[in-house]
């Protein structure tokens, strides 16, 4: 029986939710919260750093990061080899993002990352690959397959990154104590931050 377009939609749709509960329930709570309190205590940027469709996860994790009171910026992890590197100081810490965590554009900067000074954090679902035992920590997101058919597109993977870090911006932007006021400060220009403003002065 062929299956309507909704009904491939919804398929497609219960896939990933179930990939992200099962993400939900197998946390290394140890991993997290080192995680948290390096950012936390960070000196410098936190800085993202893909290639391909992780690279646009990491873009939006960067500029969450930054909307919600901590410095961040991204930088592609191919374009560091070629100058971007310059961006990197001792003081921050990098998160690279890589499923396999054998993505060799990913890997490539580690050694320049580590002459630099920088701590380096891996986001992978490979706690063994190569990414992860060559990076200060990981945070080791499992996924066991994507969502299309073919089990090859980044859709899963992709999703589940940027569910973890959207969820540890929330979490340090609670314990920094961010609010509304400082929401404003960082977003003058969109409607969300005029109204807040305008609040402000009322």
């Amino acid at each position: 029986m062929t299956e309507t377009t909704t009904e491939l939609i919804h398929k497609y749709m219960d896939r990933e939710i179930a990939a992200m509960q099962y993400i939900q329930t197998h946390t290394d709570d140890a991993q997290y919260d080192a995680l948290v309190d390096r950012i936390l205590h960070l000196q410098g940027h936190l800085i993202f750093m893909g290639v391909g469709k992780t690279g646009h996860i990491g873009a939006k994790l960067a500029a969450t990061f930054a909307s919600l009171g901590t410095p961040s910026f991204f930088v592609h992890a191919t374009e560091a080899m070629h100058g971007d590197m310059g961006m990197i100081t001792a003081e921050d810490l990098v998160i690279l993002i890589s499923n396999s965590g054998e993505t060799k554009e990913t890997l490539a900067p580690l050694p320049p990352l580590r002459r630099i000074g920088a701590t380096t954090v891996a986001f992978t679902g490979n706690a063994d690959s190569s990414l992860a035992t060559a990076c200060d920590a990981v945070l080791t997101i499992p996924v066991a397959g994507e969502a299309d058919d073919l089990g090859l597109a980044p859709t899963n993977s992709s999703t589940a990154a940027l569910m973890v870090g959207d969820a540890i911006a929330c979490a340090v932007s609670r314990l920094k104590g961010f609010t509304k006021t400082d929401f404003a400060g960082f977003h003058p220009g969109g409607a969300l931050g005029q109204k807040l403003l305008q609040g402000q002065a009322l």
